[in-house]
C-alpha cells in the first residue's frame, strides 16, 4: 500500500496550476495524478450499470433482454390505454405507444439490474447513493512518503486546495489505481481545521 495526499479543486487550471508547484518542489511526474470526481450519488450507477460486464454467464444476456422486452411491451399497452380515452387519433395512439415502449424497455433494463445484484451490491448501491461523503470536484494526489507528504500537504493548501485528504493505496503507472469515491476521505486534520 501507498500513502497518497490528494487535495481537492474547483477547476482542471487550478489542479493543473498545483501539480507545476508539486513538480517546481521537485516531486515527479510519476507521483502526480489528476482526475475529476463525479457529484455525489451518481456513482453507484456505475456499479449498477457494469453489472452486465461482470456477470457470468450468457444466460443472463437473454434474461436482460427479456426484462427490457417485458418493459416495452407493458410500456407500450400502458401509453395506449392511456392516450386512447383522450384521443381517437391513430397516430398519437402510435406515438404513445411508441415512447410507452422505450421507457418501459429503460425500466426493465434497470429492474432486471437491480434485481438480478447480489444482496450485498445492492445494499452498497443503496448506501452509496444516500451516504457518500466526497464532495466533486478535480482531484491532485499525490503519491507521497512519511517524509515529504507534509511538504505535498502545504504545497497543495497553498495552490488553493479546497480540501487536503490522507489516503493508503495502490499507486499503478502514475495514478491512483484504488480509487474509491464513495470511501469517505480523511482529511488531513492541520488543514481540515482551516478550511472549515
Amino acid at each position: 500500500m501507498s500513502l497518497i495526499v490528494a487535495g481537492r479543486f474547483t477547476t482542471f487550471a487550478a489542479a493543473q496550476s498545483a501539480a507545476r508547484q508539486l513538480f517546481a518542489q521537485g516531486f515527479l511526474e510519476e507521483d502526480v495524478s489528476l482526475f475529476f470526481v463525479n457529484p455525489r450519488g451518481q456513482h453507484a450507477h456505475a456499479a449498477a450499470d457494469s453489472l452486465h460486464s461482470v456477470t457470468p454467464g450468457a444466460g443472463q444476456v437473454g434474461l436482460a433482454q427479456r426484462w427490457s422486452t417485458a418493459g416495452a411491451v407493458a410500456g407500450a399497452a400502458l401509453g395506449v390505454a392511456i392516450c386512447a380515452p383522450l384521443t381517437a387519433s391513430f397516430i398519437a395512439a402510435v406515438t404513445a405507444a411508441g415512447i410507452g415502449a422505450y421507457a418501459g424497455a429503460l425500466l426493465g433494463g434497470r429492474l432486471h439490474a437491480y434485481l438480478g445484484m447480489s444482496p450485498t451490491l445492492r445494499e452498497r448501491v443503496r448506501h452509496a447513493v444516500h451516504h457518500e461523503m466526497r464532495d466533486s470536484g478535480v482531484l491532485v494526489a499525490v503519491h507521497v512518503s512519511p517524509d515529504n507528504q507534509a511538504k505535498a500537504a502545504h504545497a497543495l493548501d497553498e495552490a488553493g486546495a479546497l480540501a487536503i485528504e490522507r489516503a493508503t493505496g495502490h499507486w499503478q503507472q502514475g495514478r491512483w489505481a484504488d480509487f474509491d469515491p464513495t470511501v469517505p476521505p480523511v482529511p488531513l486534520s492541520e488543514f481540515a481545521q482551516r478550511h472549515a
